[in-house]
Parts: C-alpha cells; sequence; structure tokens
C-alpha cells in the first residue's frame, strides 16, 4: 500500500488486545491443579516471554521449567531446609506448599549483564517485564496463572541450590501455571485520579 508522503495513519485499535489488558487478573497459584502446558505450549509462552524491552539486547533473563517430578521434590527439600535453618513453621509451610500443589512452575531467574552501557535497573526492569509477559501469555492461552515469590525465591541458600543460580543471578519470579479451579473475585484497582499527573505546558 502507498502512503502519501505526509500522511499519518489513524491508530488502528486491538480491541480484544485491549480487552484483555483491561480486565486482566492473576489467579492465585493454590486454586490451580493439572493439566499444566504441555512443553510445545510452554515454548509459545516463553516465546512471548522472552519479547520483552531489551536495551542492548542483552537478554537480562532465563528460564527454569519445573515440571512435577521437579516440583515434589524442591517442595520436600524446602521442608528439609526451613527445619534445618528455624524458619518458623507459618512461613516455612508457605514456601513448601507453594512447591508441592504448584501444576508446573517457570521460574524467572534475572541474569545481570556486566556493561557500562545500560544501567543494572534497566535490566532489572526487563526482568520484571519478562515476569508480566509470561504471565499474560499464560492467561490470554486459556490458562490460570500466577506471579509469586516468598522465601523459596529470596533466601539465597535455597534458591542458590534449588533453581541453580550463578554467581550473581537472583530469583525475580516463580510464575506458576496450570488449570483453574475457580474464578476468583476480583480486587479493588488503583484510583488513577490519586496517581495521574497531566501536564500541560
Amino acid at each position: 500500500m502507498n502512503i502519501p508522503p505526509g500522511t499519518v495513519n489513524p491508530p488502528i485499535r486491538n480491541e480484544e488486545a485491549l480487552r484483555f489488558l483491561l480486565t486482566r487478573r492473576s489467579r492465585p497459584p493454590k486454586t490451580l491443579t493439572a493439566p499444566a502446558p504441555d512443553r510445545a505450549a510452554l515454548t509459545e509462552l516463553l516465546t512471548a516471554a522472552a519479547r520483552v524491552p531489551d536495551h542492548g539486547k542483552l537478554e537480562p533473563w532465563r528460564f527454569v521449567v519445573l515440571e512435577r517430578p521437579a516440583l515434589e521434590r524442591l517442595s520436600q527439600a524446602a521442608g528439609d531446609y526451613a527445619r534445618t535453618h528455624g524458619l518458623p513453621e507459618t512461613v516455612a509451610a508457605k514456601g513448601v506448599s507453594q512447591l508441592g500443589d504448584s501444576p508446573l512452575c517457570v521460574v524467572v531467574i534475572a541474569v545481570p549483564r556486566p556493561t557500562e552501557k545500560v544501567p543494572q535497573i534497566e535490566q532489572t526492569l526487563s526482568v520484571g517485564a519478562a515476569c508480566l509477559s509470561l504471565l499474560n501469555a499464560a492467561l490470554a492461552a486459556g490458562w490460570g496463572a500466577g506471579w509469586l515469590t516468598g522465601w523459596i525465591a529470596h533466601d539465597e541458600g535455597f534458591a542458590k541450590t534449588a533453581f541453580g543460580l550463578n554467581e550473581g543471578e537472583w530469583v525475580a519470579g516463580l510464575v506458576h501455571i496450570g488449570t483453574e479451579r475457580m474464578l476468583p473475585p476480583d480486587r479493588p484497582r488503583p484510583d488513577l485520579d490519586r496517581i495521574v499527573t497531566w501536564v500541560e505546558a
């Protein structure tokens, strides 16, 4: 199609995509059950997750996919670790159940790249974008999905061994994906009048 010079095309709205973004909501992982996406279906979701803003094309993230046998093993390991390190029982239980009850979990790992051109904060923001893109892709594909962290993500002693972290890496999110058993009620959303500033000139 030939567009005359100086012509400005009006924006083309993607109503379906906008409707999804305006109504999307995470599913609590405890409401998810099997089946989970198979490897072919998950590869599509991971492809979407990797298609995020990435200044310098550094790919400051990677994904570790935990399938059911791995989740069962790590749930047991989390319980053992919590007892050995004296974690409060209520705290320990959250990590154990998060792994043990999950149909499938993708660990999104931040991989900081040493470069002077791209500040670490920009790399961190790209990792967060990858988490959200994976979450949204799973929801858009019809799965239930939720993004959590917790002590199993932040405790360096556990996470390094459990998720195979290399030096300098850290866990940005545990994205649980499966079939939703129930639709959770929506939660109150931000009041735009409180968080938006319009600058006219």
